[in-house]
């Protein structure tokens, strides 16, 4: 069986649908408001159970529930009437696949906000300005230490019963998520086939590439390469490639010109996957695009296995190109539609 694990924030969001941005101190009428629940790892959680829901119906009643999913986030306490609205939105669940387990989830007591986000969503550019606040304390890596070793302490492993685990995490705090990953890494072992994702998205977040160089596979955003100074997606994969000759895939998105990968090991070649043009008046919600592409790769790499006596990845330029384009597509159709559900 195999398990997702997404480590990250977990907000409830108010989106603002306006004709353009506002300037400062300006008064203006939002054309929608919408409250639901966001957050980048919940997100793909939501598209990836989409994903695999389809695959159930396509193979039969039951065959997509060799596909787990779990979240760790930071989450108002249990009896929290946010809390609960939280559990209840990831869609309709159903015989195909299992809902999200929220188990490993840290819940705060004393607590009943849960993470904020506050978007405004403009019509004339399809651009989302995002404003987030949180009193939750945020997750310790002892606390992260726990809830994986009860985790791998549950699905135990042997030779006829190896645990196959991937553990995506957002990125948020790196000096934390830098001890989690190396606390998975030391549980990894022949039996333990633990793999490891991360996303590198924000600018100015020191530490990030300390994440990026003990991953298996690295999610590069537009916005924190061009901070870096690199001014496409194929030239933030051949700079970040030279220093990290261990991981098995490189992904850059770039917004509307679609994303690149690269497979370190496989010559430096540059694989690109642009995104099909769609018109501005058909941008209807770019929220969570890039969550979107991540749950569409993780799901073609599903599959995947480690290459024989080696802790790579078994990928290659055509596995990353098949990722590549269906995860593109799926962010594409993303975009234009209102919200996750839908998408498969």
């Amino acid at each position: 069986m195999k398990h997702f694990i997404f480590t990250g924030a977990c907000y409830v969001d108010t989106i603002l649908s306006v004709p353009f941005f506002p300037g400062e101190d300006d008064k203006l009428r939002a054309t929608a408001a919408q409250v639901r629940r966001g957050g980048n790892c919940p997100n793909s959680i939501e598209v990836l159970q989409q994903l695999l829901k389809s695959l159930g119906q396509d193979k039969g009643k039951g065959q997509g529930n060799d596909v787990a999913t779990y979240l760790i986030a930071c989450l108002p306490a249990r009896d929290a009437p946010t809390t609960a609205m939280i559990a209840n939105s990831f869609g309709n669940t159903s015989p195909e696949i299992a809902a999200p387990n929220l188990d490993l989830c840290i819940y705060r007591d004393g607590h009943t906000s849960p993470a904020s986000s506050y978007i405004l969503r403009s019509a004339a550019t399809g651009s989302r300005t995002i404003v987030n606040h949180s009193d939750l304390p945020e997750m310790t890596a002892d606390e992260f230490r726990e809830v994986a070793d009860w985790f791998f302490d549950s699905h135990p492993v042997s030779e006829n019963t190896p645990v196959s685990s991937w553990w995506h995490f957002e990125g948020r705090i790196p000096e934390t998520t830098l001890k989690c990953i190396k606390h998975l890494i030391s549980r990894r072992n022949t039996n333990n086939n633990v793999t490891i994702s991360v996303e590198v998205e924000k600018p100015g977040r020191e530490g990030l590439r300390d994440l990026a160089a003990l991953a298996d596979v690295v999610f590069y955003s537009k916005t924190w390469a061009e901070s870096e100074g690199y001014d496409s997606a194929e030239a933030c994969l051949c700079g970040e490639a030279a220093s990290l000759p261990q991981a098995s895939l490189l992904l850059c998105t770039w917004g509307a010109k679609g994303a690149a990968a690269l497979v370190p090991g496989s010559g430096g070649s540059i694989v690109n996957c642009p995104a099909s043009p769609v018109p501005a008046a058909n941008v209807v919600d770019a929220v969570g695009a890039g969550d979107t592409f991540v749950a569409g790769i993780l799901y073609k790499l599903s599959a995947v296995g480690r290459q024989h006596k080696s802790t790579r990845l078994d990928i290659d330029d055509d596995t990353a190109r098949d990722a590549l384009t269906f995860a593109v597509g799926l962010a594409t159709r993303k975009i234009q539609m209102d919200g996750f559900q839908g998408l498969a």
